[in-house]
C-alpha cells in the first residue's frame, strides 16, 4: 500500500482538537450521501464519533497532504488511520488500513 496522508478539517463543528494526540487511531467513512460534497470522507474516533472530515479544498488541504477526492478512489467505503501531526485547526494523519482488502477477497 502506498503511503497516503490526509488533513482533518470541520473538527471545530464538533469537538474541537484539544483532545487530539499523535498516535491515536481513527476510522474513516466514505459518506456518498452528504449534500455538500459527493466525495465527503467522515473521520471518527472511538467512543466520540464524528470528530471531522477529510479535507478536501485548497484552502483545507495542507502542505502535500491528499484531498478527499484523491484519496477516495484508493480506499474503502471503511479504512483506518492514525494521528501523524498535530496542526493548530486539525491534524495531519496517515492512511493504515485501506479497507480494500476486503473487496479483492470477495
Amino acid at each position: 500500500m502506498e503511503e497516503m496522508y490526509f488533513t482533518i478539517t470541520g473538527c471545530n463543528h464538533y469537538f474541537g482538537t484539544e483532545f487530539l494526540k499523535e498516535g491515536m487511531k481513527l476510522k474513516l467513512e466514505k459518506e456518498p450521501d452528504n449534500k455538500f460534497d459527493s466525495e465527503a470522507i467522515l473521520v471518527k474516533l472511538k467512543g466520540l464519533g464524528k470528530i471531522g472530515y477529510v479535507a478536501n479544498s485548497p484552502y483545507t488541504v495542507k502542505g502535500e497532504s491528499m484531498s478527499a477526492g484523491r484519496l477516495y478512489d484508493k480506499i474503502g467505503d471503511k479504512a483506518k488511520a492514525r494521528v501523524v501531526f498535530l496542526l493548530r485547526d486539525g491534524a495531519l494523519c496517515k492512511v493504515t488500513d485501506c479497507g480494500l482488502e476486503e473487496k479483492l477477497a470477495l
